[in-house]
């Protein structure tokens, strides 16, 4: 579970790690039913590839090649195509990572100057404090309105 201040999305540890489904053919595009009509030199790959990006196709039907070729083996390759289950092996660490967990808890700070409470003038502000949002400009919006709540208590 989250601790204070954390959001469960935010970031990934290992252990934290769950399935997730992808439906690697979203438009449901049916690629069964060009089997059951008979055109059978049509090959997987070309009906993957119809759907999916070449390399990706080919990784697909490598992994996942159809049991045989009747209409019940074809039926749930199909359903794979639509179910594909994926586990994160791991992340790209520290290094990588664009938000990160922690830092100076809010209940410490002043909201409106971002002022320490046991300790008068100190301030801290953006990425030290323990805030998060989601990518996409959140966390750089943050850091320069805790900047500018510190840079007004100092300015007066």
């Amino acid at each position: 579970p989250a601790q204070r201040g954390e959001r469960e999305d935010s970031y990934a540890r290992p252990d934290r790690f769950s399935a997730g489904e992808v439906d690697r053919n979203p438009d449901h595009v049916q690629t069964v039913g060009k089997f059951q009509q008979g055109v059978k030199y049509i090959i997987p790959k070309n009906i993957l590839r119809s759907v999916l990006p070449h390399r990706l196709a080919d990784r697909w039907l490598a992994l996942h090649p159809p049991r045989d070729w009747t209409n019940l083996s074809l039926e749930e390759w199909e359903r794979q195509l639509h179910r594909w289950h994926i586990v994160p092996a791991d992340t790209e660490g520290y290094r990588k990572a664009e938000v990160t967990a922690g830092g100076v808890d809010t209940d410490e700070l002043s909201a409106k100057t971002m002022e320490c409470r046991g300790v008068p003038g100190l301030f801290f502000i953006g990425e030290v404090v323990d805030v998060t949002g989601y990518l996409g400009g959140f966390n750089f919006q943050w850091a320069w309105a805790s900047g500018f709540c510190a840079g007004q208590a100092l300015s007066t």
